[in-house]
């Protein structure tokens, strides 16, 4: 801070010096921002029907196929078979002998494209001003040119929820498939679902009535808010006339059940404040966090409402808790029968790539390694409500689709080639061009073979 004050007064004095440093500034800026792009490509429509042959297909609903054939077509898969498939005309068909295909992993909660350097206030496109921001969604912030998309492509990651952050209602999530020339190449669904930050408390024998009273006041004001966009809708509904406003407007899906909110919550007490809340008004809920949700089961299973672990690699919530605690987590809430899935904190997102081994550690406490793949597939899928479209390998399903080299949960396996819709995208990250430039230099060194 103390040499940007100095900056600003010097600069004041001599404003040739002013411009200089300005100008210099802005130069490094915009090499930080350029070189913040993924440099490669979109991928192609598919041109011609694709066979993948011979692999272990886990379709996620069934037992793995051994050395079965998935065919798919103008972007949907169109047969998954236990014996070769035969296609009348041209076929590209790749050989999957020994390697496994899966459906393309699903993470439910990020910032995904709306975040480049934290460091860079110009990259940084996931908060709007103000508490109470419905009429935002996320789709539209999206950059397509993200460094971070070809990253999480090399660790499996597809599809992502994309979620705006900040306020009590900070906007609308959207569903985004990881390649494309614009967001609307990349938007799965535009608008997901509302996001909602349920206000907490400090809890316990040592809760202050200042801090009560305050968390009140934000569920009230929450309360008007939505009180507003219901008045407004059946108004709108009696007379046409009255003018439109985008606020409540974008709140219609939410209000008539069709879309949920994803309410963001902590512990046991904001989880029965927000679930009996949109029970009283018969909204369809879904909640982010988990890390206590054991302490109220019994509420998700009442309401049924399904939950997104943010992260397992992170500490217990309670210094009493055994370190154990979060690796067993998801364990515990498949035995409770309780729908959940496994995503990382939205604001993780510069580690998606890491999705497939938040769930291979609890894999190693106890959880079955089918049921961590659905975690990330199929059940962060039905979290976003996009589990017609993807999350399992299925006829009339988008062929989104892995193929990796080994067991998928080892560190050690390499996500050889993806494909969204069809379309075969690269895999290959500034991390990869990287690792291949300083083989060279060790090639030139003959220190590697050629």
């Amino acid at each position: 801070m103390n040499s940007i004050s100095q900056t600003t007064m010097s600069t004041s004095k001599h404003p040739a010096a002013s411009r200089a440093s300005f100008g210099a500034f802005a130069f490094l800026l915009a090499g930080t921002v350029a070189n913040a792009q993924d440099l490669a490509p979109k991928a192609a429509p598919q041109a011609r029907p694709v066979i993948l042959r011979g692999g272990t297909i886990h379709t996620v609903t069934g037992e793995p196929i051994v050395g079965g054939d998935l065919l798919f077509e103008a972007g949907r898969i169109k047969a998954v078979s236990k014996t070769p498939l035969q296609v009348d005309g041209e076929v590209d068909v790749v050989d999957a002998t020994g390697k496994h295909l899966l459906p393309g992993f699903v993470l439910a909660t990020s910032t995904l494209g709306l975040v480049e350097v934290e460091s860079v206030d110009m990259t940084i496109d996931m908060t709007e001003a103000g508490s109470f921001n419905p009429e935002v969604y996320a789709a539209v912030a999206v950059n397509p040119d993200s460094w971070w998309l070809p990253v999480a492509r090399r660790g499996g990651v597809m599809v992502a929820g994309v979620f705006p952050q900040g306020g009590a209602v900070p906007g609308r999530a959207s569903v985004m498939q990881l390649d494309g020339w614009t967001w609307e190449d990349m938007a799965l669904v535009r608008d997901a679902g509302l996001g909602l930050s349920w206000p907490g408390d400090f809890g316990g024998r040592f809760r202050r009535a200042s801090s009560t009273s305050n968390v009140e006041e934000r569920i009230a004001a929450v309360d008007r808010l939505f009180d507003a966009a219901e008045a407004y809708v059946a108004a709108k509904a009696a007379d046409g006339t009255i003018p439109t406003d985008l606020r409540y407007e974008s709140m219609r899906g939410v209000l008539d059940g069709s879309r949920p909110v994803f309410v963001s919550l902590t512990t046991r007490s904001q989880a029965e404040a927000a679930l009996g809340w949109g029970k009283r008004r018969g909204l369809k809920m879904a909640v982010i966090g988990g890390r206590d949700a054991l302490s109220y089961v019994d509420l998700l299973k009442r309401h049924d409402v399904p939950v997104a672990i943010t992260g397992t690699h992170r500490l217990p919530h309670r210094r009493d808790l055994s370190h154990r605690t979060t690796y067993q987590l998801p364990r515990l809430l498949e035995a409770h029968g309780v729908r959940w899935c496994i995503s990382m904190r939205p604001r993780d997102s510069a580690n998606a790539r890491n999705l497939v081994y938040e769930a291979a550690a609890c894999i190693a406490h106890g959880l079955e390694p089918d049921v961590a793949l659905r975690a990330i597939t199929l059940g962060a899928a039905e979290f976003l409500g996009v589990d017609g479209r993807v999350g399992s390998l299925e006829e009339g399903k988008d062929a989104t689709v892995l193929l990796v080299d080994g067991d998928p949960f080892e560190l050690g396996s390499v996500y050889e080639r993806g494909w969204i819709q069809g379309r075969e995208v690269a895999m290959e990250d500034k991390q990869t061009a990287l690792y291949e430039k300083y083989r060279e230099k060790y090639r030139q060194l003959g220190k590697l073979p050629r």
